[in-house]
């Protein structure tokens, strides 16, 4: 098989017409040579830190999408399915990605669950660690969101640390914020990545420091404008991710749009194809080709460098992506669950009190980092509830694994005029959470979930909509195209509900993230996460 075209040689930082040979899946020749194609041949991207969960698709479908944004490969934590399922989660993500040509490098989650401060599924310890990296399917240590585990010197986290050093793969970071000493301790840890900068100052320390750092632009997180202006100078140790995207965002793109926003910021291309291509399978040795004689062919033809439009998508030599038809099929599976919890009744979201005052979570928009704020309780018949008027909502996280009592907590911003939503994606432990104006609302919005075994849904005081998630309460067992224009649907709801967030179920998700501060909800209680310990919601 023969590619013509423009060539885009990234290390050398050239371009020149050529032809390229393809046999038994890998590149025998390139030669420089004139033709009369003027489409670009390049690498494909890589994705370096996504949990594909987040797409709520399983991986085969993840693949049929991706490719049509000339994505060959990622670089994958089967983190949330693994806090519902454990190892049992993990390998059946490897096993449902490897059934099709895409190129999906699972790591072994590091911290299942992600805190001892609420309840997951599963349990993922340094013997299971021990037994992951062993697998020539797991490419790395996946992110350590227990940085403090590192900077006290757990002696649980140093051991899953110490087997991905014995076994010569990588260590991924995760430390939002971390400066200074404790930043020095973690690095010198093993952990080499991060993908949780939130500001330039605090991606160029560990830049300086000998970081690599990923400039993430997802669903929710996006700190691609906050960082971009490092690439200039520090190119050869960035890399691109998404961390999570829904869906219906999916559909419209995925690293190539970060390689088209960098460009259109006047960064030089090859320094932005570096991070987009190479520097991924170069940190995690992954078996991606990237376009040199002997390399298997994964590689992408584009319309041209600036909004990158994908033409062809070649896998290891097979065209998998042709003119806006993805080549990867469907593959048949079986749904695996963990759900254990009985519906409830509206009494179970009291809560009595006698305050005037209470912690409340301030939800960012475009942020995973919470502010914790103090504002004037509302109350009826002895019961905290919302008050739309200035924003503020509750919020309750219930514990999905078994009956227990609903975790109640305030949040500003959502800005819910009428009605509830709710998720059963609500990381890292993905129990049910859900914000609404009123605890009728909120029980109806929990209740729908529960009877569905999982899944995302609206409920105003006429309509009812849910998404069923049956795939470990979290993803779906449908197409892209389907999810995608369900969530899109129920996206639409929700904003018709009076949100103002970009995307409120993504913001939703993230606000039982406990290793992310600074105010959070976990199924357990209100939680500080500067100071990681438990705090009140009332303030006496």
């Amino acid at each position: 098989m023969k590619l013509k075209g423009n060539i885009v040689d990234i290390p050398n930082q050239r371009i020149y017409k050529g032809e390229i040979i393809i046999e038994n899946g890998e590149i025998k020749s390139i030669e420089e040579k004139d033709c009369e194609e003027n489409h670009f041949i390049l690498p494909g991207f890589v994705d370096a830190h996504i949990h594909i969960e987040s797409s709520m698709l399983v991986p085969s479908e993840f693949a049929k999408i991706v490719v049509k944004h000339g994505t060959v490969a990622t670089v994958s934590d089967p983190h949330e399915i693994a806090n519902v399922l454990g190892v049992k989660g993990v390998e059946f993500m490897i096993e449902n990605g490897k059934q099709t040509p895409f190129k999906f490098n699972f790591g072994a989650p590091s911290c299942v669950p992600a805190t001892s401060f609420e309840s997951a599924g599963a349990v993922i310890d340094s013997k299971d660690i021990k037994d992951l990296m062993a697998n020539p399917d797991i490419k790395y240590l996946a992110e350590m969101m227990n940085y403090p585990g590192v900077i006290y010197d757990d002696a649980e986290v140093l051991k899953k640390l110490e087997w991905a050093k014995h076994y010569k793969k990588p260590i991924d970071g995760h430390a939002p914020g971390l400066r200074g000493d404790d930043l020095t301790k973690y690095i010198s840890a093993g952990i080499s990545t991060d993908h949780e900068c939130f500001t330039y100052e605090e991606g160029l320390e560990k830049l300086q420091k000998g970081m690599k750092v990923i400039i993430r632009e997802g669903s929710a997180a996006k700190n691609f404008d906050a960082l971009i202006d490092l690439l200039d100078e520090h190119y050869e140790s960035m890399m691109f991710c998404s961390d999570d995207k829904h869906p219906d965002d999916l559909l419209l793109g995925h690293i190539n749009q970060l390689c088209t926003r960098a460009v259109a910021r006047g960064i030089n291309v090859f320094k932005v194809l570096q991070s987009a291509c190479v520097n991924p399978v170069r940190h995690y040795n992954l078996d991606v080709g990237l376009l040199n004689v002997g390399d298997v062919a994964d590689c992408i033809v584009v319309k041209d460098l600036k909004d990158f439009k994908t033409i062809q998508t070649y896998i290891n030599g097979e065209l998998v992506f042709d003119n806006g038809v993805s080549k990867i099929a469907s593959v048949d599976f079986k749904n695996l669950n963990n759900f254990n919890t009985s519906k409830k009744e509206v009494s179970d979201f009291k809560f009595e009190a006698t305050t005037e005052r209470i912690r409340v979570i301030e939800c960012l928009d475009g942020e995973l980092v919470t502010n914790q704020i103090i504002e004037k309780a509302t109350m009826k018949n002895g019961n905290l509830v919302s008050n739309t008027e200035i924003d503020v909502l509750k919020m309750v996280v219930v514990n999905r694994y078994q009956n227990d009592k609903p975790a109640i907590a305030f949040i500003k911003n959502f800005g819910l005029k009428e009605g509830a939503i709710a998720s059963s994606v609500g990381h890292d432990s993905h129990n049910i959470i859900a914000v609404g104006v009123s605890d009728e609302s909120i029980c109806k919005a929990v209740n729908l979930l529960i009877e569905n075994e999982g899944g995302i849904c609206a409920v105003s005081a006429t309509e009812e909509k849910v998404v069923a998630l049956p795939v470990a309460g979290i993803m779906s067992d449908k197409p892209a195209e389907v999810i995608g224009k369900q969530y899109s649907e129920l996206d639409k709801k929700a904003k018709g509900l009076g949100s103002k967030l970009h995307a409120p179920y993504m913001s939703l998700s993230f606000m039982a993230l406990l290793v992310i501060p600074s105010l959070k909800l976990s199924d357990k209680g209100l939680f500080d996460g500067s100071n990681f310990k438990f705090t009140s919601l009332e303030i006496k």
